[in-house]
């Protein structure tokens, strides 16, 4: 990784929503913010099913930027399985229930529960994005915990007011939103701020 800033990990998991992750990949990449990637192998499963381009193509791809770095599940040695190595934060998109549960339990058994285990024990920004429907009250018992330490909770709803046209209009949203959760960029976009009247009863 030849940028020597902090950077951001991002976090994949197997549930659905694999572009949402590639684009925060790359829309990190684009910004300069160097980025560690880890990813679960029932991710790798679900990115095959739901992508054009292998996973393996997309690290090369990443890898070629020069602010990159990716280490697989196992890894417990990575940097990020440690305090001491800084980050600006963490992003886990998608995030599986299974994930939610465990990083709500303390469960760091892999490395990417572990570096969500180091940003809430350091108090680094940390945004999840869940993609589950419908949500069983366990599942909202464990959302509601990583709220109360902090995290941020991102479902990655349609931003219905600003009539988008397609998924990838969706997914740039939530993408956008989460960079403005871990404190990367200031604001939305223009384009992405609704001006019309608040929600009401």
């Amino acid at each position: 990784m030849e940028n020597s800033a902090p950077p951001v990990i991002v976090g994949i998991t197997g549930a659905s929503g694999s572009v949402m992750a590639a684009t925060t990949v790359e829309r990190l990449l684009s910004m300069d913010v160097p980025v560690v990637v880890t990813a679960s192998a029932a991710a790798r499963l679900v990115w095959r099913e739901e992508m054009e381009e292998s996973f393996g193509a997309a690290l090369e791809r990443w890898t070629d930027e020069g602010r990159f770095a990716y280490y697989s599940f196992g890894e417990l040695n990575a940097p990020i399985a440690s305090g001491t190595f800084p980050t600006r934060g963490m992003a886990i998109v998608p995030c599986s229930m299974a994930t939610a549960a465990a990083i709500a339990h303390g469960l760091a058994d892999n490395l990417l529960r572990r570096a969500a285990d180091v940003c809430l024990k350091e108090r680094r920004p940390m945004v999840i994005v869940p993609r589950e429907a419908p949500l069983s009250a366990i599942h909202l018992d464990n959302l509601a915990s990583l709220a109360h330490l902090g995290v941020t909770v991102l479902p990655p709803n349609p931003p219905f007011y600003l009539k988008p046209a397609t998924i990838d209009d969706t997914v740039s949203f939530t993408v956008e939103r989460t960079l403005v959760a871990l404190g990367i960029s200031s604001e939305l976009p223009i384009g992405m701020v609704y001006r019309g009247p608040r929600d009401a009863d």
